[in-house]
């Protein structure tokens, strides 16, 4: 046989052999799971799979991924979540005919807790920009409250 023949046909070979392998390997199937779930926003479901996937394959590098960045989003999707509670306790606060010292001091504190807690969230470069977003302008919004509350 020619060698320019049997060449690309052993490529070909390995490539579909690989292929077959990536999609029936129950490792990397939960792994492709797992990435649907975390694009559709479902990190907690995203986490569990991904870190089923890589107990069955310590070497599956998606699944360690997926795993991280499900980590990351929980923690944003957590922020942004207790800033938008928080929001609805200020607002209620502020619906008051006069605002008490202890309300005051209160809206201190919700607003001290997301600016410290906006800190120490880190964002990757696949961390969804949305998400990121989001946070970003709860953050902002606490600051400015933070700032008013203070003089």
């Amino acid at each position: 046989m020619n060698a320019k023949i049997f060449f690309p046909f052993v490529a070909l070979g390995l490539i579909i052999v690989m292929v077959v392998y990536f999609l029936i390997n129950p490792s990397y199937e939960k792994s492709l799971e797992a990435k649907y779930y975390y694009e559709t926003g479902k990190y907690q479901k995203a986490y569990e799979l991904a870190n089923e996937a890589f107990s069955i394959d310590v070497y599956n590098r998606m699944a360690s991924t997926i795993m991280a960045q499900s980590k990351t989003s929980m923690k944003y999707k957590k922020y942004v979540d207790q800033a938008k509670e928080y929001l609805r306790e200020i607002n209620t606060i502020a619906s008051k005919q006069s605002i008490s010292d202890a309300d005051r001091a209160k809206i201190k504190l919700m607003s001290e807790i997301m600016v410290d807690s906006y800190v120490k969230l880190a964002p990757s470069v696949i961390t969804d920009e949305a998400l990121v977003k989001e946070a970003a302008t709860y953050y902002k919004n606490f600051e400015q409250l933070l700032e008013k509350v203070n003089r």
